[in-house]
């Protein structure tokens, strides 16, 4: 890798950060949804430990789990929609008639995902520490492997998602059609316990429940989900490579 290539991927990096920030879709759905509906949902079921979920604080289970909500608001709905719409305007031809490496896109695209993961996610434990209160991370290393795996393979698919779609309008319909049931089946919605059979087996096939699990479990101390971290490292693997490959300039 020259030195002249590195230089304009970062480059090409520094712009996307600029453009991304100020995209009012990032603004409102990735930053503040995630942050008011934990603020209503974890104050509809009490401080109260409950068997429902698992014996801990509900207030606690749901901090614990919205921060892959912010994951999949990124990977699901702000980067389809942000790649379509520069298909859309030819911005990926002009990159590639700009000499942009081959590779440059694709990496720009996953550290900007990542990023913005890392803004939101501070952002809402900001907000959630002085109204419940942050619970204490009894295993910090899989939580951290976790949310990372969870992140890489999340914003991956959002790319290759960005890469098919046709069109701005395609990506945030079929974006938030994934989204909304991974969002109340996979992490903010009832816990597992109080849902039927039949929704249960939905949630456990999401990506987005096995993001959630391998977050929640060990931050909560309430188990230590190393098949579904294996899982979810599967999943980061796979989507990554096919995102690579299709978003290649």
């Amino acid at each position: 890798m020259s030195a002249l290539s590195t230089s304009t991927a970062t480059r090409l990096i520094r712009t996307e950060f600029r453009l991304t920030f100020r995209d009012p879709l990032v603004l409102t759905f990735v930053l503040v949804f995630p942050i008011v509906t934990m603020l209503i949902i974890g104050g509809s079921f009490g401080t109260t430990p409950d068997p429902s979920f698992e014996g801990v604080n509900p207030s606690h289970w749901y901090v614990a789990s919205y921060l892959t909500v912010v994951v999949a608001a990124t990977g699901l709905v702000m980067m389809p929609v942000h790649l379509a719409s520069y298909r859309e305007r030819g911005v990926l031809r002009r990159f590639a008639v700009a000499g942009f490496p081959r590779w440059s896109f694709a990496i720009a695209q996953l550290v900007i995902g990542i990023v913005t993961i890392v803004v939101a996610g501070v952002l809402l434990l900001l907000v959630a520490a002085p109204v419940y209160g942050i619970p204490a991370v009894h295993d910090v290393w899989r939580v951290v492997a976790g949310l990372t795996l969870g992140a890489i393979g999340f914003v991956s698919i959002g790319v290759l998602l960005g890469t098919l779609l046709p069109s701005a309008r395609a990506a945030q319909a079929v974006g938030l059609l994934l989204f909304f049931p991974s969002f109340l089946l996979g992490a903010g919605g009832p816990p597992p316990q109080v849902m039927g059979s039949a929704l249960r087996a939905v949630s456990d096939f999401l990506p987005l429940t096995w993001v959630t699990t391998s977050i929640r479990q060990p931050w909560l101390g309430i188990g230590t989900p190393t098949g579904t971290l294996v899982e979810v490292a599967a999943l980061a693997v796979v989507a990554t490579v096919v995102a690579v490959r299709r978003s290649a300039l």
